[in-house]
């Protein structure tokens, strides 16, 4: 069975003096019509720059070393770049972490969307309006008729989100990738943004992936999720398992820092140590110097990424077995 997106043993890489440093290992994952999936994982996981290699933005120095990114049958990173703008924003929109800097200050909202649909469609300017209209109407901004003629600066964060939100599906794409699309906003205003994500993408029949670093948000909004540590893919399976029962200690790590998980009177936890950079990622495990059931192989042999279960989880950590049933492989 084919899946409308898939991504198969990723490498990007950024060239240096020094040499090239690897920012994507290896990473693989596929996405079908209407799915939702998280990327999660602490800054520097390399979560954001997968989203870039996606649709093919990522900007020099960097590159994509190796691998295949599949869309509709398509291999996305051999189509030249005039190809590769009929699928951007055409098929796979993007959704920015800073409304502000995605938005043009000079131009009104109007103007953007309008111009957003001519450049992928032949159609008329009252016809690209009345779409424009039809989409702040979906993603709920009052009074749509007149905040087209208004700029970027008039509205609040949460108002901007959502015409961002408005833009990414004006051409009804296939996929949204959405890159930290509440940063920016206070907790009352992330949940309405990411309740109404969720059902324009059901509504819509929107594959969405949402990358994060909270996976209290994904917990709530996607089908499945993958984590990730240093460029790779540590542990990835449904969402609901992988939240309720997590086998990766980095995942374990990130479940213990929500507040949520804590019992009342409880401290904190936090993951000692720091995401390694890129010219400092150690041998073995890349967790390693960070991991509390860290043993000698850690340190020296990097582990497979195996099936755990039955129901496609799959992990990389020496210290996580198959369960007895499936045997070994």
């Amino acid at each position: 069975m084919s899946h409308l997106l898939e991504v198969n043993d990723l490498e990007v890489k950024f060239g240096l003096r020094q040499g090239d440093l690897t920012a994507i290992n290896g990473i693989s994952f596929n996405l079908d019509k209407g799915e939702r999936m998280g990327l999660v994982g602490e800054s520097g996981a390399g979560k954001s720059v997968t989203g870039f290699a996606i649709i093919n933005l990522i900007s020099k120095p960097g590159f994509i070393s190796g691998g295949r990114v599949i869309f509709n049958g398509q291999d996305l990173a051999a189509l030249s770049e005039e190809a590769m703008r009929e699928i951007r924003g055409n098929h796979i929109s993007m959704i920015f972490q800073d409304p502000m800097m995605t938005l043009n200050p000079v131009l009104t909202i109007g103007t953007q969307m309008v111009e957003t649909l001519q450049a992928h469609r032949r159609i008329t300017q009252a016809e690209a309006e009345a779409i424009a209209l039809e989409k702040l109407k979906k993603v709920q901004i009052p009074s749509p008729e007149k905040r087209l003629a208004q700029y970027p600066h008039e509205f609040s964060g949460g108002m901007r989100q959502r015409i961002v939100i408005a833009i990414a599906l004006i051409t009804d794409p296939e996929i949204i990738i959405a890159d930290e699309p509440t940063t920016a906003l206070d907790v009352t205003i992330q949940a309405e943004i990411m309740d109404l994500l969720q059902q324009l993408c059901e509504s819509e029949d929107t594959g969405l992936i949402l990358i994060t670093h909270d996976l209290g948000v994904v917990s709530q909004v996607t089908e499945k999720i993958a984590v990730m540590y240093a460029g790779k893919i540590v542990e990835s399976g449904l969402t609901e398992r992988v939240v309720n029962n997590p086998k990766h200690p980095y995942t374990q790590g990130l479940i213990k820092a929500l507040p949520g998980s804590l019992q009342p009177g409880a401290r904190l936890n936090q993951i000692p140590g720091m995401m390694p950079t890129l010219t400092d990622i150690p041998p073995g495990c890349a967790f390693n110097p960070r991991c509390p059931l860290c043993e000698t192989i850690c340190r020296n042999q990097e582990p497979p990424f195996i099936p755990v279960d039955h129901l496609t989880r799959m992990v990389a950590c020496h210290m996580v077995k198959p369960e007895p049933s499936m045997g070994t492989r």
